[in-house]
């Protein structure tokens, strides 16, 4: 199996306590999200899965994880399709395939030789997703993919992430600060608080999902739950 498994995660900077004593259990193919106020260790939890930093406990995952930072993570210096070979065995056939193949997926394949200072900060995060998913990973870590960007952009990014985890399957861990984000996408949201994972909130909204939801009674309830349990509990 590649569920992601963490127990008794600790992690320290110098004398400051960020995590202590997480325990999580992510099954292969779930979308979980994670919210929390600033400094409350969801960046941190992101670094300490993908091997970024040292902790106390143990991590039990896949062998291949992929990682989309909210900073724009691409390379400047490289084209569109280079960016998203990067990483990829040098095997011609294959990797003109696997360029094609995200290049359609990203819908921009008519700026497959642009460079990034030509693209949207949209266009920018597709491609760096696209790079993620060429190298196959079996799960993907997702900080605050969306933070920079504008409503507008975001709300069309969160559409097309959903679109390409149905067709791809793949295990993604996604932190934010958007309660409504988190409901929309995952399949279970998790608060973290007070250095740990202080609530779960399971969603149950049928997939495929679309805008709609986020006008249901349903959606806005639980919204107005996870927004009053952060303010009273944490």
């Amino acid at each position: 199996m590649n569920n992601l498994i963490i127990e008794e995660l600790f992690v320290n900077y110098e004398d400051l306590e960020v995590l202590k004593g997480v325990n999580l259990n992510i099954k292969e193919g779930e979308f979980v999200a994670i919210l929390g106020k600033s400094g409350c260790g969801k960046t941190t939890l992101i670094n300490a899965i993908a091997g970024f930093l040292n902790y106390e406990g143990k991590i039990t995952k896949p062998k291949r994880i992929g990682v989309v930072f909210q900073n724009y993570a691409v390379f400047p210096w490289l084209k569109v399709k280079e960016n998203i070979s990067f990483g990829l065995e040098d095997k011609n056939k294959v990797k003109e395939d696997v360029i094609k193949h995200y290049l359609n997926m990203i819908d921009l394949k008519d700026k497959s030789n642009a460079y990034p200072f030509e693209l949207s900060g949209g266009q920018i995060q597709r491609v760096a997703l696209a790079r993620t998913l060429a190298t196959n990973p079996e799960l993907i870590l997702m900080d605050e993919p969306y933070g920079a960007l504008d409503i507008y952009t975001r709300e069309k990014m969160q559409k097309w992430l959903l679109d390409i985890w149905t067709k791809e399957r793949k295990t993604i861990l996604f932190a934010t600060h958007s309660i409504e984000e988190a409901i929309f996408l995952a399949d279970r949201v998790l608060i973290i608080g007070n250095h740990k994972i202080e609530k779960e909130f399971k969603i149950n909204f049928k997939r495929p999902r679309n805008e709609d939801i986020k006008f249901s009674n349903e959606f806005l309830e639980l919204k107005k739950r996870i927004s009053k349990f952060l303010a009273d509990t944490l």
